[in-house]
C-alpha cells in the first residue's frame, strides 16, 4: 500500500511539473526547470522518460558551465535576473495603468500578485543556479572537460545506435 501511495504521489508531482512547466514555456515562470524535474521524477516510473534524464541533465551541465565561462556571461545572467526581480517589484506593486499604455487596460500587468510571486520565485531560482554554476564551474577546467567528455560520449553512443 506505501508503495502504491509514493508511486501515485511521485507520478502526480511529476506531471504536474511537466504540464506546468510547458505552461511556463508562455507565462512567467521557469518552464524548462520544471519540464526537466517532472521528467526527472516520471522517469521513476516510466522507461520513455528515463531514457530523457541523461540527456536534459547533460544539457544543463553543459549550459551551466558556459554560463559562467567568462565575466561577460556571468554579467549578462546577473543583469537578466535584476531584470526579472525587478519586473516582480513592478507586478507587486501594481502601478496605475500610464496614459501612454495603447490597448485596453485589463492588458496591464496581467496576472497580478500571482506574476510577482513567479517572478521572484524565478529569481531566487536563477541566482541559487548561477552561484552553484559558479562554484562548480568557473575557474575549474576539470569540471567542464568531464561535463564535455560526458556529452561527447552520449552523442557517440547515440550515433553509434541511431537513438
Amino acid at each position: 500500500m506505501k508503495g502504491a501511495v509514493k508511486r501515485i504521489g511521485l507520478e502526480i508531482a511529476g506531471w504536474t511539473l511537466l504540464v506546468a512547466g510547458i505552461a511556463a514555456l508562455i507565462l512567467p515562470g521557469p518552464g524548462l526547470l520544471m519540464m526537466a524535474g517532472g521528467i526527472v521524477l516520471l522517469s521513476q516510473q516510466y522507461e520513455w522518460a528515463e531514457r530523457r534524464v541523461e540527456p536534459i541533465k547533460r544539457e544543463a551541465l553543459k549550459g551551466a558551465a558556459n554560463s559562467v565561462e567568462t565575466w561577460p556571461r556571468i554579467i549578462a545572467s546577473s543583469t537578466m535576473i535584476a531584470l526579472i526581480a525587478a519586473a516582480g517589484v513592478l507586478w507587486f506593486v501594481g502601478p496605475d495603468v500610464p496614459g501612454w499604455w495603447p490597448v485596453a487596460d485589463r492588458w496591464w500587468l496581467p496576472g497580478g500578485k500571482a506574476t510577482s510571486i513567479s517572478q521572484f520565485g524565478s529569481a531566487a531560482l536563477a541566482v541559487g543556479l548561477l552561484v552553484w554554476s559558479y562554484r562548480k564551474f568557473h575557474g575549474n577546467p576539470e569540471a567542464i572537460a568531464a561535463v564535455e567528455a560526458a556529452a561527447k560520449a552520449d552523442d557517440d553512443r547515440e550515433h553509434f545506435w541511431g537513438d
